[in-house]
């Protein structure tokens, strides 16, 4: 059973504060506490690390001189025997140092009742325990590799990953272990010349310091790191005979605790017992803390606990307006009432760039412009009632009413498309690859199917995509065309339309006649599908909430969203039928875990299906840990057991006394019968056939399915696109994990030698992966040659199953140093330790089955490494090679939905809805099918529906990209595409800062390019489809019928220059104004906008829209 930690407070009775939520109106109440705490130090214990990350990274933004740490917990669970990450332990070793500088301690540190309870290297360590390293100084580089293995360094020939470093010639690359980058030390003559920190992938410089410490990588300090002890947990008792505690660095620490970390300090002291069962109670004292340590060290210092609530009227938060049909005009009326009431009004946002971008419509629809401040002090010292701009990393607003501040945030009012605040990782799903590149094949709408060969130049420097078509025939379609361009894949085996005939758009009408049959067949079964219902499941929350206490890392923001959704549709009354997609290793199986306990807490079964028996056998023992000594009863139903285990599991669940069941497609059989089936959990459900599909949408037919998926087949995706399926994508990558390196090159013994034997030194294991079984006994011959010292573990699908199971926990538990096996690995064998791979015959793979085997290693914190290892005697075919430089092109992080898009780029479409939908989808590719399906359905469920033709500008003026701000081709045509495929003006600012931040200035040209977007899609808001401007007036042209509904509705008798001329309004304003056209044409497209919206229209000016700071005209200049 759980005990209870109960805090022993002091005589003074602590303080209960609030709010817990939001983040920021706890960040602004620990600001407060520490300019009050009279020069002592202030401990801030967050219930989770992400959120002391959080409060740490808005302090920062508060205060940004003044200094604050947060001390992270290990990331690795009590008692495992594996060690934490060198970063992690570089992080703390760095705030432990920081904290014996009393001088210069920063005045708060953040952290976590896990990390609280772990001791601590003792404080006279520390003398002499870092390298200091200075421009101009001296440097002996032996003695400095000496000095950095010491302190728990691998110093080797290459840095990968922090934690790492290597001595050669006059360089010294060093890694810090608490460091986002590794630096490069230049020497020459005995002296340091420079100190850079670059990237480690692209090599390149990013920056230059005069001064570097380097703290331990290591909390045992003083011992290198070896084979022995690279992945093994630190015994730190036995290294420094006594352990210190955090109190001990910060005895005068003043505590502020969030209301329920006692509840995580029970969890925790929970998973030390369960870790080490076996161990001496002692040894874990001397580990870690005592319940009653923990509680009077607490107690003693306690000034305040932060509880979750609000303010007494409920105002703690601000609305969440991006879920208003008008966001913008629900913050005008809030900020009028915010503003009279005499409160300050603070707009923030994470960067410069989203701030720039939302703060220019929200400065209109308040109609004030902000003042800029740089900290929160200055917030507090406004006048009441003004208006302020924050860059803060802020998710949501609060309202803090002892300081009388109102903070609204971009992503109040926009939501995702404000970009990400703390993470920096947003989870909108990509639609695939939508990049342009020479060679590909195309899909123009007034042309069709043609290739795109180039870029030519024509008039006034101005660019023109050459498209080829049937006949060798050429169409140049202007740059400022791009938006009527869609990527259709590879050019390989299309048919390209002819320029000449009709063809082509009577093509394009009959497949636009099917989709939109097609979405109102769609639409039919969604309606269907929402009339089904169940009873909702509502598990017992004490149970749920210490089965979810026992994973001991915490949900990313996805897999937080993804469980929230799941645990909605369980308790909803309908049937779930959900997709989690997920990079592999992004954490889709912890969201099952959970929908499995939501069923079985509320006393039902759940059924856990995955394509192959190694990765059920995964699985299986998964479950049956998280759900030990809680009164569950996990079976299994495999090959792996006997006919008499069998059928005691079915007759388990037949009477109920087995909740979850975990195996392959066996669940499915006809003779397996559920006493109470409540959630069917589908695995890797893109590798069942269409067979085995049918018989699991059978079992669940009467239950939840929820079917997780990494590399996803298109069917699947757009199933969940168009709302077949609910979708939950998982993009952010866990904490500390990194993209697994890949490299396709020839088999090289040499190569082999040195990644297996690096990753040995490491104290990590490898994979070699053979794509037939008769190739595993020559490859098996050939390592032994060329590693003869190390010990190589067969493994493949033939082996008996008692064979392969203990081969597969054996390895997982840390025997053997390399595995030699089938794809058989491919799903389910999660070896942490794990970090190289060798692929043997990569072209006898998938790119999607190569992108599934590299998620086999790099799943710890070391980052992975994956050799795509040819045939040097069979070169490879064209083809073939760009689709394994595919892979190696894509090796980032959640890159499993771009592969799988390009994998049907060049494999080709095959069935996407049916037989009828892939020809569809073959005739006008994935992009514009996608896209076409997605507008029909739009108008067949009865929805609003914007017209995105792209309006005919005739201004006399157009933008561009200049070749000398973008030399590269490709990069200039996908910036266009960009440009043209924003959806609004706050999207068009993003990318425009986007631009800058990595270009440089905009020139005028391509400012001009950026203005002109923003008036298209104005006038597509609109329903504008021409746009003229002369000496005299401007016109802008509407559909008939469109322009007669708004003549009818608007009031133009305080705009006389303004009037109708049948489908054409025209403003005659233009020449009294002296605007340049752009902004005139804004002006009054902004005056028709308010008129059709019965809001008054603003006086007119000559402002140009778009810049972001004063600049001269870009119209006149280009």
């Amino acid at each position: 059973m759980l005990q209870t930690v109960t805090i022993e407070t002091r005589s003074v009775e602590a303080d209960h504060l609030g709010p817990l939520h939001p983040v920021g109106a706890t960040a602004a109440l620990i600001h407060r506490k520490v300019a009050a705490s009279k020069g002592k130090p202030l401990l801030y214990i967050a219930q989770t690390a992400r959120r002391a990350q959080d409060i740490l990274a808005i302090l920062q933004a508060f205060a940004p001189t003044r200094d604050a740490a947060f001390l992270p917990p290990w990331d690795s669970l009590p008692g495992d025997g594996v060690g934490p990450s060198a970063q992690t332990m570089g992080r703390r070793m760095s705030v432990l140092r920081w904290l014996t500088d009393k001088a210069e301690r920063p005045p708060v540190v953040i952290t976590t009742a896990e990390a609280l309870l772990r001791r601590v290297p003792p404080r006279a360590v520390w003398k002499n325990r870092h390298v200091e390293l200075r421009v101009g100084e001296t440097i002996d580089p032996d003695a400095v590799g000496e000095r950095l293995a010491e302190i728990g360094y691998v110093v080797d020939d290459r840095v990968d990953e922090p934690g790492e470093a290597a001595v050669r010639g006059r360089v010294v690359d060093i890694f810090p272990a608490a460091a986002p980058r590794p630096c490069r030390i230049e020497h020459e003559n005995g002296r340091i010349t420079a100190i850079r920190s670059y990237d480690p992938v692209s090599q390149r410089s990013v920056a230059t310091t005069e001064h570097l410490i380097v703290d331990p990588a290591s909390e045992r300090i003083g011992a290198a790191v070896t084979e022995a002890t690279a992945a093994r947990e630190p015994d730190l008792p036995r290294h420094y005979g006594q352990l210190e505690t955090l109190f001990d660095y910060l005895p005068d620490a003043v505590v502020l605790m969030e209301d329920g970390v006692d509840r995580r300090a029970d969890s925790f002291f929970e998973q030390i017992r369960e870790g080490h069962e076996d161990g001496v109670a002692a040894r874990i004292d001397k580990t870690f803390l005592k319940r009653s340590e923990f509680s009077r060290a607490i107690g003693g210092r306690l000034d305040a606990i932060v509880e979750d609530g609000t303010f007494a009227d409920g105002s703690a938060t601000v609305p969440r307006f991006v879920a208003d049909d008008d966001p913008m005009e629900s913050l005008a009326g809030f900020a009028a009432d915010i503003i009279a009431s005499g409160d300050r009004l603070v707009f923030a946002a994470p960067t410069d760039a989203i701030l720039t971008a939302w703060l220019r419509p929200v400065e209109r629809a308040l109609d004030r412009t902000a003042h800029r401040i740089a900290e929160w002090d200055e917030a507090t010292a406004a006048e009441p009632g003004a208006f302020l701009a924050l860059i803060a990393p802020l998710a949501e607003g609060f309202r803090d009413r002892t300081d009388d501040l109102t903070l609204v945030t971009a992503r109040d009012i926009a939501g995702h498309r404000a970009g990400s605040s703390i993470e920096g990782s947003s989870s909108v799903l990509p639609s695939g690859s939508t990049r342009f590149e020479f060679g590909d094949a195309v899909v123009h709408l007034d042309h069709g199917v043609g290739v795109l060969e180039g870029l030519d130049e024509i008039a006034d420097g101005n660019e023109a995509l050459r498209l080829r078509y049937a006949d060798d025939a050429t169409l140049l379609v202007p740059m400022s065309d791009i938006a009527a361009l869609w990527r259709y894949g590879s050019a390989d085996g299309v048919h390209l339309d002819k320029l000449k005939g009709d063809r082509w758009r009577e093509r394009r009408d009959e497949i636009m006649s099917g989709v939109r049959a097609t979405a109102e067949g769609l639409v039919v079964l969604a309606a269907e599908k929402a009339k089904r219902r169940c009873a909702p499941i509502q598990p017992d929350a004490r149970l749920f909430e210490r089965f979810c206490a026992r994973f001991s890392y915490e949900l990313t923001r996805d897999q937080e969203a993804a469980t929230d959704a799941v645990l909605a549709d369980l308790a909803s009354g309908r049937p779930m039928d959900r997709l989690v997609c997920g990079d592999v290793g992004f954490g889709k199986t912890e969201v099952a875990l959970r929908a499995a306990a939501a069923a079985v807490f509320s006393g039902r079964q759940v059924a856990v299906v995955a394509p192959t028996t190694v990765l059920a056998q995964q699985h299986f023992r998964l479950f049956a840990k998280r759900f030990a000594r809680l009164g569950i009863e996990v079976a299994q139903l495999s090959r792996l057991g006997g006919a008499a285990e069998a059928k005691a599991v079915k007759a388990g669940l037949a009477d109920g006394r087995i909740q979850i069941v975990v195996g392959t497609h066996a669940v499915a059989a006809k003779d397996v019968a559920f006493h109470d089936l409540a959630l069917v959990v589908i695995d890797e459900e893109q590798r069942f056939g269409s067979a085995h599909k049918t018989a699991l949408r059978r079992l669940g037919r009467e239950a939840h399915v929820l079917a997780m998926t990494a590399t996803p087949i298109p069917r699947t995706l757009q199933a969940g696109f168009v709302g077949l399926h609910d979708l939950s994508v998982i993009a952010t990558p866990p904490v500390l994990r990194q993209p697994v390196a890949t490299r396709v090159e020839p088999f090289c013994d040499d190569a082999v030698r040195d990644a297996l034997q690096r990753e040995k030194k490491r104290g990590g294991r490898s994979f070699v992966v053979c794509p037939r079984i008769e190739d595993l006994q020559p490859m098996a011959e050939r390592l032994a040659r060329i590693v003869p010292d190390l010990e190589v573990t067969l493994l493949h699908g033939k082996m008996a199953a008692e064979d392969l199971d203990e081969t597969m926990l054996a390895f997982a538990g840390g025997q053997g140093d390399v595995l030699l096996a089938t794809n058989i690995i491919e799903s389910g064998l999660d070896v942490p330790g794990a970090n190289t791979m060798i692929v043997w015959r990569p072209d006898r793979f998938g790119i999607g089955q190569l992108h599934q085997l590299r998620g086999r290693v790099g799943r710890g914190a070391r980052r992975g490494i994956a050799i795509l290892a040819t045939d040097p005697d069979r070169p490879l075919g064209a083809e073939t090679e760009k689709r394994l430089r595919t892979l190696e092109a894509l090796n980032r992080l959640g890159a499993g939905f771009e592969i799988s898009a390009r994998d049907l780029d060049l494999r080709g479409a095959g069935e996407l809805l049916g037989d009828e939908q892939a020809g569809h989808l073959q005739l006008i590719g994935l992009q514009l099918y996608r896209h076409v399906l997605e507008h029909a359905m739009a108008a067949a469920s009865g929805k609003a529906t914007v017209d995105d033709r792209v309006a005919d500008l005739r201004l006399g003026v157009e933008g561009r990209i200049p070749k000398d701000y973008i030399p590269e081709p490709e990069m200039r045509i996908n910036l266009a595409a960009r440009i043209a495929g924003a959806r609004d003006a706050a999207a068009l600012d993003l990318l425009l800062g986007e631009v800058e931040d990595r270009f440089g200035p905009l020139p005028d040209p391509l400012r001009l390019a950026f203005d002109l977007a923003r008036l298209r899609g104005a006038c597509r808001d609109l329903g504008i489809h021409r746009l003229d401007a002369g000496p005299k007036a401007i016109a802008a042209s509407f559909d008939l019928a469109r322009a007669e509904a708004l003549a009818a509705g608007t009031d133009l008798s305080s705009h006389p220059s303004m009037s109708w001329s049948k489908n054409r309004l025209i403003d005659t304003g233009i020449a009294d104004s002296g605007a340049e056209p752009v902004a005139a044409a804004m002006a009054m497209i902004e005056t028709a906008e308010r008129l059709v919206r019965g809001k008054p229209a603003k006086a007119k000016t000559g402002a140009k829209p778009g810049a972001r700071r004063s600049r001269k005209t870009a119209a006149t200049a280009a």
